[in-house]
């Protein structure tokens, strides 16, 4: 069901809102039939997207709220977060920085609610990985990290002044 403007080829075309077959509803811009431009996508879990479009997709800037209550407000590339964003856990954790294809990837702070720690640094692929800084109330470690862990050579700084160099290594494993 659509109510809107169409062009000359009877295309969806300008301002306009639909109601698919599934239970989602769009209201906003379209260009020859494809949601284009401004627009607010609502889906019948309880999601929804305000922001831009191309061809269909997500595309631009744009604010997606989640049926669990998270929420991504940034920068969107053929439906996926990619660019600059912060994502808002359920939880209340934050995540500001870098995406890319959907994941934290490049320079990220991300802030754990429940105990005010942060870690600021380097992402890979959703993980924490590359140099970084793990904060926390009254010390901080600043060093490398593989996969959410501390590796290598780093330090603690504790606010009473004092550092604690060290390497850290991985237990072998137990065969």
């Amino acid at each position: 069901e659509y109510d809107g403007e169409r062009n000359s080829e009877g295309e969806r075309h300008g301002r306009g809102k639909a109601q698919l077959p599934n239970g989602d509803m769009y209201d906003g811009q379209y260009e020859h039939g494809l949601r284009s431009g401004q627009g607010t996508y609502r889906f019948k879990n309880g999601a929804y997207y305000t922001g831009e479009y191309l061809q269909n997709k997500k595309h631009g800037k744009g604010i997606f709220f989640y049926p669990d209550g998270s929420k991504y407000e940034g920068d969107w590339v053929n439906d996926q977060r990619h660019g600059y964003g912060e994502y808002t856990y359920a939880n209340g954790d934050t995540y500001t920085g870098q995406w890319f294809n959907h994941n934290r990837h490049g320079r990220g702070t991300y802030v754990y609610k429940d105990t005010g720690s942060k870690y600021v640094g380097h992402w890979v692929n959703g993980n924490q990985e590359g140099e970084a800084e793990l904060i926390h109330l009254n010390h901080r470690f600043k060093g490398t990290f593989l996969n959410g862990n501390p590796v290598g050579y780093g330090k603690y700084v504790f606010d009473i002044g004092c550092e604690q160099h060290g390497k850290y290594i991985q237990p072998e494993q137990v065969k």
